[in-house]
Parts: C-alpha cells; sequence; structure tokens
C-alpha cells in the first residue's frame, strides 16, 4: 500500500526542468541521432556480412581437404588428436574437440581420440606460474603425444609464442601438424605440415573463417 502511495505521488508531482526538456526539441533531436546511428549501424553490418562472404568465398580448399583426409586416417588408426588455442581461439579449440568427440560418434567406425590442450585449467595455470606461459601447451603435449598423433594449432594472428613452442615439440616427437590462423600465417605457417590461413587481416573476420573451417571440416568427418 505504501509503495502504491509513493508511485501516485510520483506522478502527480510537478515535473522539473530536465524532465520538460527531454520532451521538447532536445528529444526529437535525440531521436534524429539514433535513427541516424542505428541506419548508419546497419550499413556497417551489410558491409561485414559482404565482406565475411567474400572471405568465405575464397578459403584455401586445398589445405582443407588435407586436414580432413589428416583427421580420417588418424581416426581409423587411433591416432590422438591435440587441439589448442588462446583466448577465442581456445574456444573454438574446446568446441571442435565437443564436436570431434561426440558429434561424430557413429555404431560400426571409430570415435576420435580428441582432446583439448587448453581446458585442464588447474595443469595450464601450474606450468604458467611455475614454467612460464609459452610452456602451457608444450609441456602437457610432451607427456601425451606419441609419433603418427596429431597437433593443431589454432592461432588467429600466428604468432602466439605458446602456440609455437608446442608446434615445436609436436614436430620433434613426430606428429603431424596443422595450423588455423589469418594474417597470412604468421610464424605458424614455417611451422606446421598443413596451413589453413583465414584470407584476411581482419580479426573478427579471421574468427568467423575459422569457425567456418572448424565446422566444416566437422560435416566432412561425421
Amino acid at each position: 500500500m505504501q509503495l502504491q502511495r509513493q508511485c501516485c505521488l510520483w506522478s502527480l508531482r510537478p515535473r522539473t526542468s530536465n524532465e520538460r526538456r527531454a520532451t521538447g526539441p532536445t528529444a526529437h533531436l535525440a531521436s534524429k541521432n539514433i535513427n541516424k546511428d542505428r541506419e548508419s549501424g546497419m550499413n556497417n553490418t551489410q558491409q561485414y556480412f559482404a565482406e565475411t562472404s567474400r572471405i568465405l568465398q575464397n578459403m584455401p580448399q586445398d589445405e582443407i581437404a588435407q586436414t580432413i583426409d589428416i583427421l580420417r586416417q588418424a581416426r581409423m588408426e587411433g591416432r590422438r588428436i591435440f587441439v589448442m588455442g588462446n583466448g577465442g581461439s581456445a574456444a573454438m579449440a574446446s568446441h571442435f574437440v565437443c564436436d570431434l568427440g561426440k558429434g561424430t560418434v557413429e555404431e560400426g567406425r571409430p570415435r576420435f581420440k580428441v582432446m583439448s590442450l587448453n581446458d585442464n585449467t588447474p595443469l595450464l595455470t601450474a606450468y604458467a606460474n611455475d614454467c612460464g606461459y609459452d610452456t602451457v601447451f608444450a609441456e602437457p603435449l610432451a607427456s601425451l603425444a606419441e609419433p603418427g598423433d596429431v597437433a593443431i594449432a589454432i592461432s588467429s594472428s600466428g604468432n602466439s609464442p605458446n602456440v609455437l613452442r608446442a608446434m615445436d615439440v609436436a614436430r620433434d616427437r613426430g606428429l603431424t601438424t596443422i595450423g588455423i590462423t589469418g594474417f597470412q600465417g604468421g610464424k605458424l605457417k614455417d611451422k606446421v605440415d598443413v596451413c589453413v590461413i583465414v584470407p584476411s587481416d581482419h580479426m573478427q573476420h579471421i574468427e568467423d573463417g575459422q569457425w567456418a573451417v572448424l565446422h566444416a571440416i566437422f560435416l566432412a568427418l561425421c
């Protein structure tokens, strides 16, 4: 009851000068600015989608096909597949592992032995704290990997030190290495057997392309 009385008193009180101005010319100008911003935002959105479409039409098909072949062979031979990345690329690594690990299960076909090296938070932070962040993928890989396994590095820049160090370990141990990147491949392209390079120098477009690549690979393996 008390709350209702307060609401009634509020509605009956005289408006302040600021509240009166909000319904005058200033409010009309603000509305025009909002509409202008909305129109500009829509134009930017359309340009973004158009550029994304152009990039997807120019993806490196040969390297994507090679990646599919490598993973298909790893599946048939029971090889382990290690995936890694930082930040948004870590999210991609985890998502891709979920897709391969669960989404491809089918009776009568081998299951993928796939794991993300960025999902064990205690182990990752222990290596980061004690040995340095550039070791967080290399050290677990050195413990788990065997010749013939596969290591997939997801790095939009292609220059993440911990990813590059892990690729060095992978090659030393006889793993097949794959990079999924942008920005002309960075340093990663020279450290992997196959490098899928999204043809863009714009971070968000590169990430869009990486997601599309990973989903396309997954569907090809289902």
